[in-house]
């Protein structure tokens, strides 16, 4: 909407008045409409889109102040301007009443129609403003929120979701994001409407790349805009869902990256402002990016040290069977330090798990070096309690700001006499006969003050299983620690110990926390 041409609502109750205010403004290029009454006023404002209101003050259903109250009263209409015009009430006290009321001018008959004219100019100006004002506000509101939620994301869906439906409230048009990882999977998102659910897409990888050849960014940091016909999109996108152009801007904060591309829907003209709150939201969402994907690699090379330092394979001890587990939370969540270890020494057999506190890449290297100097001690022929007390003198002296659980189980494979100590880990689960019940655990974790260390004694019987697990396994935000204790200990065992561990994943489902896990069986005859 300009000043040259607007839609005018002139209310009345003389015709020849209103004819001939309304043909003043016609010559001006003015949409006119027309009410005689403050009644079919309300009726005029709520079908159409009205822009300006010339109003009389003498109506015969509600005086024209009154009317005009009402308008700046409703929120809906509170910016439209209103002029007054009137024949009988001229005074300077009338027209100075008329605009502490809310009228934007006040003018008397008989009307001047080039004075009337430059007055609905003037107060057309201020009313374009001051909506592009709202609207700039209103749109930054939205930019704050999209920024918020583009900065939660903890995933890369989670963050082309955002920018789409950001892009859409932002914009009020429909809007699409394209994101492509780490994983080399291209995420692309479509929002119609910010009052409709997004629509993820599936789109060739190269599509990004493609895209970028429509926006002069090149290999560039920074943000480009630019207006793509709809024809040149079909080429790359012959299912978008563009009714018309569409303006992209592609954002890329660090070199050698793939950039991001936000696409919105094409009314008009965008001016400088909008221009710049797209490039704004393209900066924001191309460093969310960046910042997820750092967090990405540094998780994978975490993942693959951690992965690295564990066993690939149980040792074989005869007459009995190991199962083994590592399940990383998920592709964005931060690594654990959780490990497992079976050592066979001929005489005995040594069994480890533990969970070094943290999830970071520190985490993971701490646990490395644990599992090492436990290795170490090992070799050097300690037992059980030495190798806890010479871990805790590890952590005292080189890491003084952490903490691990530990629980090692010395196991004699021809009695089936097992050892258990523990330093603040989750006691072990027994399966035997039909019978499930879990043993002592607990302790002192590993990273303060040990003096002793407690030892439980008992045999696993032929035919009899036990299992250790991390808390990750059986910690949830919203559930007892116990009441997840014992749905692990009511499940039914498998007699087949990689089906059983693939059950107890199975049914305790995506975790927030690593998981290991051990499940060693001795062999029934």
């Amino acid at each position: 909407m300009d000043t040259d041409r607007a839609t005018a609502l002139v209310v009345d109750d003389t015709p020849a008045k209103r004819y001939i205010i309304s043909s003043w403004l016609r010559r001006a290029g003015h949409t006119v409409i027309e009410a005689g009454s403050a009644a079919e006023t309300w009726l005029k404002l709520a079908e159409h889109d009205v822009s300006l209101v010339i109003l009389d003050v003498r109506l015969p259903d509600m005086s024209g102040i009154e009317v005009c109250e009402r308008i700046k009263s409703d929120p809906r209409t509170a910016a439209l301007p209103v002029i007054h015009i009137s024949a009988t009430a001229i005074a300077t006290s009338d027209r100075t009443y008329g605009l502490q009321q809310g009228a934007d001018a006040y003018l008397t008959d008989p009307i001047d129609p080039e004075e009337f004219l430059a007055t609905t100019a003037a107060v057309l100006r201020y009313y374009l403003a001051r909506r592009r004002a709202e609207r700039m506000a209103e749109r930054l509101a939205s930019l704050t929120r999209t920024t918020l939620a583009v900065n939660s994301a903890e995933t890369f869906d989670q963050l082309a979701t955002a920018a789409a439906v950001g892009a859409a409230e932002v914009f009020g048009v429909a809007a699409a994001s394209f994101i492509l990882p780490v994983d080399g999977r291209l995420r692309r998102t479509v929002c119609l409407d910010p009052g409709r659910p997004p629509w993820p897409r599936t789109s060739p990888p190269d599509t990004l790349r493609r895209l970028g050849e429509l926006v002069p960014l090149g290999e560039d940091t920074g943000s480009a805009v630019a207006t793509v016909a709809q024809e040149s999109l079909v080429s790359v996108l012959p299912d978008n869902a563009a009714d018309g152009d569409v303006v992209l801007v592609l954002s890329r904060t660090k070199s050698g990256r793939p950039p991001i591309c936000i696409g919105i829907q094409r009314r008009d003209a965008m001016s400088e402002d909008e221009t710049n709150l797209l490039r704004q939201l393209g900066q924001t969402v191309a460093l969310a990016v960046e910042a997820l994907r750092s967090y990405a690699e540094e998780h994978a090379l975490a993942l693959t040290l951690q992965r690295s330092l564990l066993p690939t394979r149980s040792p074989h001890v005869p007459g009995w069977r190991f199962a083994v587990r590592y399940e990383p939370a998920s592709d964005q969540a931060e690594i654990g330090g959780d490990f497992y270890e079976v050592l066979d020494f001929g005489g005995h057999v040594l069994i480890a798990i533990g969970d070094v506190q943290g999830h970071s890449l520190r985490a993971a290297t701490v646990m490395a070096e644990v599992r090492h100097a436990l290795r170490a001690f090992a070799d050097e022929g300690h037992d059980a309690e030495t190798i806890l007390v010479r871990l805790n003198s590890v952590f005292e002296r080189y890491h003084d700001d952490q903490s691990a659980t530990v629980c090692l189980m010395t196991l004699d494979p021809a009695t089936g006499d097992l050892q258990i100590a523990s330093a603040g880990h989750l006691p072990p689960l027994f399966h035997d006969g039909g019978r499930s019940w879990f043993g002592e655990g607990g302790g002192v974790l590993l990273g303060f003050p040990l003096s002793d260390v407690r030892i439980e004694r008992t045999a696993i019987p032929p035919g009899g299983v036990v299992a250790l697990f991390t808390d990750g396994l059986i910690e949830d935000r919203d559930v007892p620690l116990t009441d997840n204790l014992e749905r692990l200990r009511l499940m039914p065992l498998d007699d087949d110990l990689e089906k059983y561990c693939d059950q107890v994943l199975d049914e305790f489902g995506h975790r927030e926390d690593d998981v290991a896990l051990i499940v060693l069986r001795r062999d029934p005859a």
